[in-house]
C-alpha cells in the first residue's frame, strides 16, 4: 500500500496545501492546473452523488477507485476538503484523514498564531508533522510495481 499525494482546498476551492510522497508519474500540468482540475472534479462528483444517490446522501462523496489508484474525500464542517490519493490496496482511509484533520491540521495549523484563515499554509512546522503522520501511516508504502 502507498500514498502518493494530498490536497487541502479551502470551502471556495483555493488550495491551501499540496504535499507528495510516492507519486511516480507527473501530470505535465502546473500544480495550479492540476489543482483546479481536482476541485472541478470533485464539485462535480459531489453533485453527481447528492443528485442520483438513492439513499439520503448525509455522507456524500467519500472516495472513487479506478483500476490504478483511489481518490479519498474528507469534508470537515468548516468546508475544508482533505483529497488524498493512495494505491487501491488502502484501507481505513477515512480514519486516516479524520486524524490527519484533528491531530495535524488543527494542531499545527488552526492554534498557529501566524497563520491567517484563507491562506496558504506555509509553516515548515507543519509540513513537517504532516510528512511525519504520514510516513507512520500503515498505509506508507514504497509501491510494488
Amino acid at each position: 500500500m502507498t500514498i502518493f499525494n494530498l490536497y487541502i482546498f479551502d470551502k471556495m476551492g483555493t488550495l491551501m496545501h499540496y504535499a507528495e510522497w510516492n507519486r511516480t508519474k507527473k501530470s505535465g500540468i502546473t500544480r495550479e492546473e492540476e489543482a483546479k482540475l481536482t476541485y472541478g472534479m470533485l464539485f462535480s462528483i459531489k453533485s453527481f452523488v447528492s443528485k442520483i444517490s438513492p439513499h439520503d446522501p448525509r455522507e456524500g462523496f467519500l472516495y472513487y477507485k479506478t483500476n490504478r489508484y483511489a481518490l479519498h474525500y474528507l469534508e470537515t464542517p468548516s468546508g475544508l476538503k482533505f483529497v488524498l490519493n493512495t494505491d487501491t490496496a488502502a484501507i481505513n482511509v477515512k480514519e486516516l484523514l479524520q486524524q490527519l484533520y484533528a491531530k495535524v491540521w488543527v494542531e499545527y495549523v488552526v492554534r498557529d498564531p501566524l497563520w491567517t484563515p484563507g491562506t496558504v499554509v506555509t509553516s515548515e512546522l507543519f509540513q513537517s508533522k504532516l510528512d511525519e503522520f504520514v510516513k507512520q501511516s500503515p498505509i506508507f508504502g514504497i509501491r510494488n510495481i
